[in-house]
């Protein structure tokens, strides 16, 4: 989804403070008379000193190349210097070469897109609802995040490193979905780690090995490749960094695990892949409608995702776009294709944010280098609702299909509503709200005792929101969640203690953890929701823990 050009301004704006040298950067419109390239050069300007890391820019029209540059650092060690040849790991990017390349077996008749993914991973639970490897593409398969799954076990990023065999394993351990397959759309690494498996045992070849024969080869993408072994030398290779304390740090993944990400490639292997949106040579046309196919759920609603795509509109203008965030990297590919206009932005730090950047050098060619106008702000209320209805609609509420807490506030007569962060929502038929992207609607429903909201989203998430009850104000209550709980779908152990401040959780890979009363019961910890059980006799039993991606993993206590 466009970030709105006010937005785009304070995101960009914290990621050159984070530089270092960014104050004295104008961040200003380019100046009339300017050059296409000297505007563009303007948007990176931050970057272009050699102690600071940065990014490679290509731009491309009709197919062909028109601008590529490297800005900062690509090795702070060594002074070497971003150039468009500097090879990046891409993170999620890498999602629409792992479709590409499933889409490829399916056209050779290997495959099919309905294929149950048991039938060639059989390692995935049976859940009694058929998935399907469109499911996998389209992200609305309820499987949960391989990421956030590996993290509530203990995995520490750029400490452990991470295999496809520890994605089958976790995986495997499951015992529910996030949501029936095909109900909702959530985006899941798993199914993409699952459908680089796939690609390497209907191919008998590694997703490495079958992307540079069928895809990388014939296109000449020769700097580009599945990052399979994270000790393999790579030239050329940029690499990433976060800053703390005022001091740049290293951060490179170390993943050996692919199609969900751990593609390496360079924006002049980008510019290769972007001329086949319009030669077809890989793929032909199979592959084309493939790739602008939106998925759809199983109510008939279309999503804005299709094979590693996402469809959607800046000022107007139709995009087909992908970012990528792992570790210190930091990537974006869109295109702008009734304008032939391709960006790819790929960066070396985590503060970079390229979906921005790639946006501003596209106002550059699209719209003379004008920022979007604001939008109106539409303050107020719906029409069916009193001033007096409005202040009772704050509190916090409780999404019962994941435990996660929903803040609504009200400030100067507009309402917000917060699940981590907080949007503005705005008027929407007589007792509805919607937020400005038009994702999320929150419908007041009819009641005569207190406020019941319905939350509903485009993703096809929908829940009646129940207010949460308080948290009881005697630290006494707390010893009663103080133990030792275990999860066999994680495979480990957490231990709730007392500590100075109220609970930590703890656990043997990972530093001590605040937990943060949320509601009678419940706690956020690691940015997490923690709720707990209680048998008839009122003993706590048990937890749940929920966060974006994972919805309610058991831990029984021990």
């Amino acid at each position: 989804m466009p970030v709105p050009r006010r937005r785009q301004a304070r995101v960009l704006a914290a990621a050159l403070i984070g530089l270092g040298g960014a104050a004295a950067f104008a961040f200003a419109p380019a100046l009339a008379g300017q050059s296409a390239d000297a505007r563009i050069d303007a948007i990176f300007e931050a970057m272009t000193r050699p102690d600071t890391p940065g990014c490679a820019l290509g731009v491309m029209r009709g197919g062909a190349v028109v601008y590529t540059k490297g800005y900062g650092a690509a090795n702070l060690e060594y002074d070497v210097p971003v150039t468009p040849s500097s090879v990046f790991h891409v993170a999620s990017v890498s999602k629409q070469f792992t479709a590409a390349a499933v889409a490829l077996l399916e056209a050779d008749g290997k495959l099919s897109l309905d294929d149950d993914v048991r039938t060639h991973v059989p390692e995935v639970p049976d859940f009694g609802k058929t998935i399907t490897l469109r499911h996998l593409a389209h992200h609305t398969s309820g499987l949960r995040d391989q990421w956030d799954l590996l993290a509530m076990a203990g995995w520490r990023w750029e400490a452990d490193v991470v295999t496809t065999a520890d994605v089958l394993d976790i995986t495997s351990r499951q015992t529910a979905l996030n949501f029936d397959p095909g109900a909702e759309h959530l985006y899941s690494n798993t199914g993409y780690t699952l459908l680089g498996v796939v690609v390497e045992r209907v191919s008998g070849k590694s997703l490495r090995e079958f992307a540079r024969e069928r895809i990388f080869e014939p296109l000449g993408m020769r700097s580009t490749h599945f990052h399979d072994d994270h000790q393999m030398v790579v030239r050329n290779r940029a690499y990433a960094y976060t800053r703390a304390s005022g001091v740049w740090r290293q951060s490179i993944p170390d993943f050996d695990t692919v199609g969900a990400t751990s593609l390496f490639t360079t924006v002049e292997d980008l510019a290769r892949w972007d001329r086949n949106f319009s030669t077809r040579q890989v793929g032909g046309a199979a592959l084309a409608a493939l790739q602008d196919a939106r998925g759809t759920l199983s109510s008939g609603r279309s999503i804005d995702y299709a094979l590693g795509l996402v469809h959607g509109t800046y000022r107007g203008v139709r995009t087909v776009a992908h970012g990528g965030s792992d570790a210190g990297y930091r990537a974006h590919f869109v295109r702008y294709p009734e304008h032939g206009l391709s960006i790819a932005v790929l960066c070396g730090f985590s503060t970079s944010n390229p979906g921005s950047l790639a946006a501003r050098v596209a106002d550059v060619y699209l719209f003379d280098g004008k920022p979007p106008a604001d939008e109106p702000d539409e303050a107020g209320r719906p029409s069916g609702l009193s001033a007096d209805d409005l202040g009772r609609l704050e509190g916090l509420y409780i999404d019962p299909t994941t435990d996660i807490p929903v803040r609504v506030s009200v400030r100067d007569g507009r309402l917000y509503l917060a699940r981590g962060g907080e949007e503005a929502m705005r008027p929407d038929g007589e007792r509805s709200f919607r937020n400005a992207a038009g994702s999320v609607t929150l419908e007041v429903l009819p009641s005569g005792g207190p406020a019941r909201l319905r939350l509903t989203e485009a993703t096809g998430h929908a829940a009646d929101l129940t207010a949460a009850p308080p948290v009881p104000g005697d630290d006494a209550s707390l010893e009663a969640f103080v133990g030792v709980y275990r999860s066999d779908e994680l495979g480990t152990e957490y231990r709730v203690a007392r500590g100075a401040g109220g609970l930590a959780l703890t656990h043997r890979k990972l530093e001590p953890q605040p937990m943060q009363p949320s509601f009678a019961d419940a706690f956020r910890v690691r940015g997490r929701s923690m709720t707990f059980q209680r048998d008839a006799a009122g003993r706590v039993t048990g937890f749940t823990l929920s966060s974006a991606r994972v919805r309610k993993i058991r831990f029984v206590r021990v």
